[in-house]
């Protein structure tokens, strides 16, 4: 896969797909590898005629990371969020929206229809709110607006994302199998094999959780965008599942709520994942919004 230089970073991507189609940016979740959107996932969206662009985030991946940032105090960033005080981090959410569209205008890609999950939902909102000329159309899934008064994890779920990293391969693997068991969806069961293989990929391709921190202390510091999604113009799809313990659904319907024209699909029985099962669903409402830009 290429890399690029692009906001004065480097960034590890691929492309899917016919150049001569629109561009569809992926943004990964958080400590999410460009592999996290899967290849058939990937394939499946190319041949509704889009050129399929996903990317390492930085301090992920392949992209370049930020050690020298050194980690953030998590649990002193909570008690601050807690009282009402403010936080920081090394990085911040803007930081890596600026990055993305860098990227599709080194590649010569823009403007592109943006799509996140989770942690990338948030950064798409952001992208929409700071490069609105940049985007086509807009799809957060699982996501949130980062108003701390939705979309918060249940406690079982927060306990997965603040947990201390394994030491060991084997011990990385089983944290993702049982990890995806407690957030994943409820009417859709993993495939634990697949949740496996997925997982080893995953590490030994670039196993970095130092990023994944400063990636969670990003998001515990961003700024509630509600207001300024009020500004966003360029039609929005808001996917959410109904059993998210990660973002439960509030927080979609209130991405959704913020947005004018923005239209909500619930998917039952999901939680935070994306089950090859909806694949359809999803694929063909992402290809719909993006028809309303045309």
């Amino acid at each position: 896969m290429p890399q690029t230089t692009a906001n004065d970073i480097t960034l590890e991507y691929e492309i899917i797909g016919d150049l001569a189609d629109p561009a569809l940016l992926l943004v990964c979740g958080l400590g999410g590898q460009l592999i996290s959107w899967p290849d058939a996932f990937c394939a499946e969206l190319a041949d509704h005629d889009y050129a399929v662009v996903r990317y390492d985030n930085r301090d992920v991946g392949l992209s370049q990371k930020f050690g020298d940032a050194g980690l953030p105090d998590l649990a002193a960033t909570l008690s601050s969020l807690a009282a009402g005080e403010a936080t920081s981090s090394p990085y911040s959410l803007d930081d890596m929206a600026d990055d993305g569209i860098a990227l599709l205008e080194v590649l010569g890609l823009a403007p592109a229809h943006i799509v996140g999950a989770s942690m990338g939902g948030m950064i798409v909102q952001a992208m929409a709110i700071r490069h609105p000329w940049a985007v086509r159309s807009l799809c957060s899934i699982m996501s949130t607006t980062s108003d701390p008064a939705v979309g918060q994890p249940t406690p079982e779920a927060l306990a997965v994302i603040l947990q201390p990293p394994p030491a060991t391969r084997a011990d990385v693997v089983e944290a993702m199998v049982s990890g995806s068991r407690l957030i994943g969806s409820p009417r859709y069961p993993m495939d634990e094999a697949t949740v496996r293989a997925a997982a080893a990929l995953a590490y030994d391709r670039a196993y970095y959780p130092e990023g994944t921190a400063r990636q969670v202390a990003a998001i515990l510091s961003a700024k509630d965008r509600t207001a300024a999604l009020g500004e966003v113009a360029v039609p929005t799809l808001v996917i959410h599942g109904d059993a998210d313990p990660l973002v439960t659904p509030s927080g979609g319907e209130a991405t959704a709520k913020a947005v004018p024209g923005a239209e909500l699909l619930i998917i039952e029985g999901v939680g935070h994942d994306l089950p090859e099962a909806v694949w359809p669903e999803v694929i063909a409402a992402i290809a719909a919004n993006a028809d309303r830009a045309a």
